[in-house]
């Protein structure tokens, strides 16, 4: 089955995606962002159509293994028309709760990956600053495509809700689409909930994370 494909989607990829979601979501555990079975991570399979690898519902991230992903569509749902091929690399078949909202980034941003952990300092900023957190003059900055100086950056905080389509569009409502060279905010707080952060590929989400993550610990450190 090697050479094995659904659209975009081949058994390599799969099998490449879920060895490097696994490594991801014990980086994370280890850093006590993904406690139990809490938080997901996602890689875009394929655009056309949306189809995503989503660490599997309902497992401890420390411990994923390869074939724990599940292939999903643009909904977040369950990818019937990838069944096969994920059956016969013995994938799970339960995406996470957080698919639908990792599924509607990827296709407003194009992100390549994304990631939801439940961050402490992520969860306080969104507490303590309800209507986004503004950053400004501040060096780690640049490590989310922003100046350093002069230039007033908000991470977007939205309300939580159990409904993907209903956070889904919340998200678009305070997404900074780049234009006119302006860069977009790679990250979304949930209130009372965690963050996602997302880029090209998984290493510049993680990048991303962990910088959006110090930046808010600065920010809660000395405001």
């Amino acid at each position: 089955m090697s050479g094995a494909s659904t659209h975009g989607v081949s058994a390599g990829s799969l099998r490449a995606a879920g060895a490097a979601l696994a490594a991801e979501s014990a980086r994370f555990a280890g850093l006590g962002w993904m406690p139990g079975t809490a938080g997901n991570l996602s890689v875009t399979l394929d655009r056309d159509p949306l189809r995503l690898a989503v660490t599997a519902s309902g497992l401890d991230k420390g411990e994923l293994t390869a074939s724990d992903i599940v292939v999903v569509d643009e909904h977040g749902d369950w990818a019937a028309d990838s069944s096969a091929l994920t059956s016969s690399l013995g994938l799970a078949r339960k995406p996470s709760a957080e698919a639908g909202l990792h599924a509607r980034i990827a296709a407003v941003t194009g992100a390549g990956a994304g990631i939801h952990v439940h961050a402490l300092a992520a969860v306080r900023a969104g507490h303590r600053w309800p209507e986004g957190v503004e950053l400004e003059d501040l060096e780690m900055l640049k490590g989310i495509g922003h100046s350093a100086h002069g230039e007033r950056v908000i991470i977007p905080v939205v309300q939580n809700h159990q409904d993907m389509g209903v956070l889904g569009d919340d998200f678009e409502r305070v997404y900074r689409r780049p234009a006119d060279g302006v860069a977009e905010v790679p990250a979304l707080i949930v209130a009372s909930h965690g963050i996602y952060a997302w880029g090209a590929d998984l290493r510049q989400a993680r990048w991303h994370l962990e910088l959006t993550e110090a930046l808010l610990q600065i920010a809660l450190a000395t405001r």
